[in-house]
């Protein structure tokens, strides 16, 4: 597995396999055995190959794992706080979405004809 990845253009098993793999890296860089691991993180030694293969494995054990490596800090990194920018703020008088509203497309906007009154003769 390559040092880094382009994650705009990996699909989800490889950017798996990249994750997995810095926990196996970290977990080396630690010097703690998989057993090790296994026994910190409350998990089984087969979960921890398996994870370390990239093979997959749950996001409760995916973040045990971290939390026994005490790198669970960089989860911030992965999912920072989407907080609204001001001009935003401004745009929606100061109130935080609470939902998502579906992009109208140009179809949606224009009045709808018959075949027959489009103006087309065949």
């Amino acid at each position: 597995m390559p040092n880094t990845i382009d994650f705009s253009i990996a699909t989800g098993d490889q950017i798996e396999g990249f994750l997995c793999s810095q926990l196996k890296k970290n977990r080396l860089t630690r010097n703690f055995t998989q057993a090790q691991l296994a026994k910190d993180s409350g998990v089984a030694i087969g979960t921890i190959r398996r994870l370390e293969e990239g093979k997959g494995v749950t996001l409760n054990t995916f973040i045990r794992v971290m939390m026994a490596l005490d790198i669970q800090q960089n989860l911030e990194t992965l999912l920072p706080d989407p907080a609204i920018r001001p001009i935003e703020r401004v745009n929606t008088g100061g109130s935080e979405r609470k939902r998502a509203r579906p992009k109208q497309s140009d179809n949606e906007n224009s009045t709808w004809v018959w075949g027959d009154e489009s103006g087309d003769t065949k």
